[in-house]
């Protein structure tokens, strides 16, 4: 494990049942103040898109092809990617920074937009040849019909500068998150880590993809289930899912490692063998898109405040739980997830 920990992230004791565990947290989370939060200050850096939605009614099948053809009547822009876990940052209060590349286009332009809007403190490297990613979606009566992507890799030189500009900002926040969705914008997260770590800052890390060795030396890696056994293989038993993710956390210097598991809620392992589970709190699913950066984007603010991991775990768990039960990319503001009479 790094030597380098100044700010560690409190995990649980082996002895506590979950259950127990998740009400002393609870009991915590309620005495956090809007005060405490807005003074975390998280860096998130990523790849940024722009989550483009157009609804519109379906009353005839098209006559060239077998399709639907969907008469649009409102278009909504939404953040998406890195920009979507700043934004959810921001919304609860807390001081987010976002660190990314995006285009001199009209898309570029709209994500500027939004950041702005939504009170996240952009860091922007802009790449003239680079079009923005956007992921649109059409819907017809709250159902999703299709789904467009168009994205293109950054240039190195926008990425070099970006991270230039990391070692700039990594002093004045506490706690560096890094949402990996593979569009090319971490291209140099292996050095972010080495960095973040050896300046003494906590490191989560939304992954992608089965190369995991980039991520040496995270202090916290958020892998869904897929995410998850695309790099263990599939485990046959709780136990052996245990052994895995173990075996996986002590090859990579990685202290922590929160499984989100959908319906099941998630599972926390940590370096010192403890485990923890909290059952799923939603109670409606609406849509789950955008929930996994919800969840680190909660963690990281949780942890930026110092608070114990166990208890921004729970909280992290209820942000998700609320925020399934809104259509697309969504946040959770502080009264949602405190309640309003929390002050």
């Amino acid at each position: 494990m790094s030597n380098s920990k100044p700010h560690p992230m409190r995990a649980p004791d082996a002895t506590p049942e979950p259950s127990s565990r998740a009400a002393t947290s609870l009991a915590g989370a309620a005495r956090v103040s809007r005060e405490r939060l807005g003074e975390a200050r998280v860096l998130i850096v990523g790849d940024v898109m722009l989550d483009r939605y157009w609804f519109g009614d379906v009353n005839r099948i098209s006559p060239e092809a077998p399709v639907p053809v969907v008469h649009v009547q409102r278009q909504e822009d939404r953040l998406g990617g890195a920009a979507n876990v700043a934004r959810n940052v921001a919304a609860l209060g807390a001081r987010a920074g976002l660190l990314c590349v995006v285009g001199h286009d009209e898309p570029g332009e709209r994500i500027v937009e939004l950041l702005k809007d939504s009170g996240v403190a952009t860091h922007l490297e802009r790449d003239p040849d680079l079009p923005t990613t956007i992921k649109l979606r059409v819907l017809s009566r709250q159902q999703q019909l299709l789904r467009v992507d168009f994205e293109k890799t950054p240039a190195h030189e926008a990425l070099l500068a970006g991270l230039v500009r990391f070692d700039a900002l990594l002093a004045s926040h506490d706690v560096v998150l890094l949402s990996d969705y593979a569009k090319g914008g971490l291209t140099h997260v292996t050095q972010m880590i080495a960095k973040a770590r050896a300046a003494g800052k906590p490191v989560l890390v939304d992954p992608k993809g089965d190369d995991w060795e980039r991520y040496r030396g995270a202090t916290l890696i958020t892998p869904n289930r897929a995410e998850l056994r695309e790099v263990v293989g599939q485990w046959k038993s709780e136990e052996d899912l245990r052994e895995r993710v173990d075996a996986l956390r002590a090859s990579l210097d990685i202290e922590a490692l929160l499984l989100t598991r959908s319906e099941e809620g998630m599972t926390l392992f940590t370096a010192e063998g403890s485990v923890l589970t909290a059952p799923a709190v939603a109670r409606e699913v609406f849509d789950v898109s955008g929930a996994g950066d919800t969840v680190i984007a909660t963690l990281a603010v949780m942890l930026a405040a110092k608070l114990p991991l166990v208890t921004a775990v729970t909280l992290a768990n209820r942000a998700a739980g609320i925020v399934v039960g809104k259509l697309g990319t969504a946040t959770v503001d502080y009264d949602e997830l405190f309640g309003a009479d929390v002050r």
